[in-house]
């Protein structure tokens, strides 16, 4: 299957999405530990779910939108990644969680380092908002964008952990 793709800027640097005909394929900031390899897909200005992506993208920065209505497309990764990616989008626009308690949450909870490698695995930064789960010490641990951009992000949404 060839992916569609177009860079957009954000406050925190270029962002690439990419998707296919069932939605969005994945969101990642340039330079972001496990960036995909797009050699073999296809640069276009315009697409539908890519043009909703980006305007709801442009919509959180602005501080308008809490919640992404784009459909993701047929997820990528492992079972439980999967189950991780879509733990993480219960999580409130504003609120964080620890590590320990996703992986009670999905009621694995001895796979805590299993939890937070799928966690950095996560294609949709953002969108599914790795970026809510923090430290069980509440510190910023880990984030395949950079903490700086973890801590803009929650910064943004007001996040309780910053309180």
């Amino acid at each position: 299957m060839t992916y569609q793709y177009k860079r957009i800027s954000s406050p925190l640097g270029q962002i690439l999405i990419a998707a296919s005909d069932d939605g969005i394929k994945g969101l990642w900031f340039e330079n972001q530990r496990h960036h995909p390899d797009i050699t073999h897909w296809q640069a276009v200005r315009s697409q539908k779910w890519l043009d909703q992506c980006a305007s709801e993208i442009q919509s959180y920065f602005e501080g308008t939108l809490r919640e992404f209505k784009a459909p993701l497309s047929t997820p990528w990764g492992t079972e439980f990644q999967q189950s991780v990616w879509r733990e993480l989008r219960l999580i409130p626009f504003g609120q964080t969680t620890s590590y320990g308690e996703l992986a009670k949450r999905i009621k694995n909870p001895q796979a805590v380092r299993a939890v937070g490698a799928a966690i950095g695995k996560n294609p949709w930064s953002i969108v599914v908002p790795c970026h809510r789960i923090i430290g069980a010490n509440g510190s910023l641990t880990g984030y395949a964008g950079g903490l700086e951009r973890k801590t803009s992000l929650l910064n943004l949404e007001k996040a309780d952990c910053l309180n």
